[in-house]
């Protein structure tokens, strides 16, 4: 699995050669582009979208935002994929924007296809959008409708999963995908820890950025005295990503071997999300 250890600084992209997790928020402030040194891959910024404003009205047009994107591709390089201007299900959201899950499917799917025409070449991926299992797979059939093979495309995204209070409904999502689509490559947004350790095995990559939650409420690092804490401190960020796949080998080494071909939890997986 590639993890990609998000950051609100772009300018880590000259920093470090480990895969990192951007938003265009923050990169599109910058008028001369960092050169990235590793891979990365862009997030869109729709949560923040969606969340303050309730619409994308606000943000790029299609157009615009393939044009960035076309820039980071040329400019910044290294760039795995981007993720469309989707929208986000989760129930918080919906409220905020009046529309329905449906709505927001639909959007998404119709968002993911206009950037795909307006530059087939962009690296921008589908991603899938719902709260409940059946809305998965109900938005998974609108990319079949719409002639979009998931099983050809470099990665899927799955989205609104990253908020939810424990990780046995997020793991339950994920092994049904899996099975519901054999073959597509899983990309899970903003992934808990105990969610990396759970079903991270079933993802071809994820992003994290839970390491500056931790930080901002911990003392800095015995080395960072520049700073009252590490919310903000690659030397930090990068530690823990350490850790984290460190305890993740450690855990998928008791997963069996026939499980994960199956795409499947073994049991105690399952239970212990709960």
């Amino acid at each position: 699995m590639r993890f990609y250890l998000g950051s609100h600084h772009p300018g880590w992209l000259t920093r470090t050669p480990v895969p990192l997790f951007i938003s265009d928020v923050r990169l599109s402030r910058y008028k001369s582009l960092p050169r990235a040194i590793g891979r990365w891959a862009l997030d869109s910024g729709g949560f923040s979208m969606l969340s303050v404003h309730g619409t994308w009205d606000a943000g790029p047009t299609p157009a615009e935002y393939a044009a960035r994107v076309r820039r980071y591709r040329d400019e910044v390089g290294g760039l795995d994929w981007a993720a469309p201007q989707d929208w986000m299900c989760e129930p918080f959201i919906t409220d905020r924007t009046g529309l329905s899950v449906a709505e927001h499917q639909a959007r998404t799917v119709t968002n993911y296809l206009t950037l795909r025409d307006l530059d087939p070449d962009l690296p921008f991926v589908p991603v899938l959008q719902g709260f409940d299992l059946p809305d998965y797979l109900a938005c998974a059939d609108l990319y079949q409708q719409a002639g979009i093979d998931l099983g050809g495309v470099q990665v899927v995204g799955v989205g609104s999963v990253c908020r939810r209070q424990g990780t046995r409904d997020a793991a339950a999502i994920m092994t049904a995908l899996c099975q519901h689509l054999p073959g597509v490559r899983l990309h899970g947004f903003g992934i808990k820890t105990s969610g990396l350790h759970q079903y991270g095995a079933l993802l071809a990559s994820a992003d994290s950025m839970a390491w500056s939650y931790g930080a901002r409420r911990s003392d800095p690092l015995p080395e960072c005295t520049g700073h009252k804490n590490c919310a903000n401190c690659l030397t930090y960020a990068l530690g823990w990503r350490t850790k984290v796949l460190d305890a993740m080998t450690t855990r998928h080494h008791t997963v069996s071997t026939r499980s994960r071909d199956r795409g499947q939890l073994a049991l105690f997986d399952l239970e212990d999300a709960a």
